[in-house]
């Protein structure tokens, strides 16, 4: 019985709110941009979530990563950190269970240039055979390096997806030559397309052999380079981080109790670190974009209110027919959460579109995800704000005389 009369409430409302369309319109308008406003943010930032996770799963969870590392404080004083080819050396032939140790080294704001076209690069990264393996990311066309590239440290490039675009080069790019800075290299290469790591491409870079970047960046090439180890076996990354702690400290004659001055991390410690920054950040603003949805609340009850006044006469003949409080009460109230949740479901489409609308704008930025929490969530929260402000209508409707009702002009 009572199912039936919150369903006859919930009807009779949706009768109320298609007699006063506009005005209906009107009510939900700040609710639509709020609920609009959580679900676009959400859906963008869940999708660099989505697409952080993805990278760093093809690096796999048995990676570790070694850099040098300074703290701000101590950056202010003067103190510089640095890993050489010689920590590189002993860490693989010290260390057990490493199956590829792969040494790197950016270099940014380089210049690329190909016959009058010129393109400012992300990175250019100097590494060796091996590191498309261990990244899981390959040549669409040509080859990596081969061992003979860092050993006899020839000038070859392997070019990022966006490049050869950029550049206007061929479609199969390799045995062209390109200037990097003042330097021609040969292009041995065209890396496959990747997806884009918090808003950057990753597709504008290029890689050229360790030894080169070395002879580049001279004395900034040990205080840049970092390694990446694959462990053998992902239950021995513990032990295995332990282990190149203890003999980087050794080498560096690093005393009991001072801090490191390099970093170990997993693949799986970046990722969790990245997805924990990222749903902070999407907490945030959805809960400062959300305060839209407190000012629409408050638009609605004034709405309410004066529909209270308007339909007086209507109560006290309802009330006068044997209606009792708690109709009236449930009556409005109905009204009012049908309203939130009208302008609930219209922001969740029109979020999703913008959502849509600034993916396809910005080409960097990763495809949207809409996580099944987030709309309950804004369901949820657009009902709540429907209760909230429609108790204050609804009891003064619900409390309202008949006999002064009916005299109502």
């Amino acid at each position: 019985m009572s199912i039936m009369r919150h369903t006859e409430s919930l009807i009779l409302a949706v009768v109320s709110l298609r007699a006063n369309l506009m005005r209906s319109i009107l009510t939900t308008l700040g609710i639509i941009v709020g609920v609009a406003s959580v679900i676009a943010v959400i859906s963008i930032m869940q999708g660099f979530a989505h697409s952080i996770t993805q990278q760093f799963e093809n690096m796999g969870s048995n990676t570790v990563i070694v850099r040098p590392y300074v703290s701000f404080k101590d950056q202010l004083s003067g103190k510089t950190a640095q890993l050489t080819v010689n920590d590189l050396d002993a860490i693989g032939r010290y260390i057990e269970g490493i199956d590829i140790i792969i040494p790197a080294i950016d270099q940014r704001g380089v210049r690329l240039s190909y016959k009058g076209q010129n393109t400012t690069l992300q990175f250019v990264r100097g590494t060796v055979t091996g590191y498309d393996d261990m990244n899981n990311h390959y040549p669409e066309n040509g080859r990596f390096m081969i061992p003979s590239d860092d050993a006899f440290s020839r000038k070859v490039i392997v070019l990022g997806a966006d490049n050869r675009k950029d550049l206007d080069l061929p479609e199969t790019p390799a045995g062209e030559y390109v200037q990097v800075n003042s330097q021609w290299y040969k292009v041995v290469g065209e890396m496959e397309k990747t997806d884009a790591f918090l808003g950057f491409s990753q597709d504008n870079v290029a890689f050229i052999p360790f030894q080169n970047a070395v002879a580049i960046m001279r004395e900034q090439a040990q205080r840049n380079m970092f390694f990446m180890i694959k462990a053998t076996n992902l239950d021995d990354s513990t032990v295995l981080i332990a282990q190149i702690e203890r003999l980087l400290r050794k080498r560096h004659k690093i005393r009991k109790g001072d801090k490191d001055d390099f970093q170990i991390d997993t693949s799986e410690q970046l990722k969790e670190q990245f997805e924990g920054i990222l749903d902070t950040m999407t907490l945030v603003v959805a809960a400062i974009v959300g305060v839209s949805l407190l000012v629409g609340g408050i638009g609605i009850m004034n709405i309410m209110l004066v529909s209270v006044t308007e339909r007086t006469r209507e109560i006290g003949i309802c009330k006068a027919l044997g209606a009792t409080r708690s109709d009236i009460l449930i009556q409005f109230l109905a009204e009012a959460v049908a309203l939130c949740l009208l302008g609930g479901l219209v922001g969740i489409a029109i979020g999703f579109g913008l959502g849509k609308m600034v993916g396809a704008l910005v080409p960097s930025l990763p495809e949207i995800v809409v996580p099944l929490w987030a709309i309950l969530l804004s369901l949820g929260f657009s009902s709540a704000v429907g209760v909230l402000f429609g108790i204050v209508p609804a009891s003064k409707a619900a409390n309202l005389d008949p006999i002064q009702a009916l005299h109502y002009e």
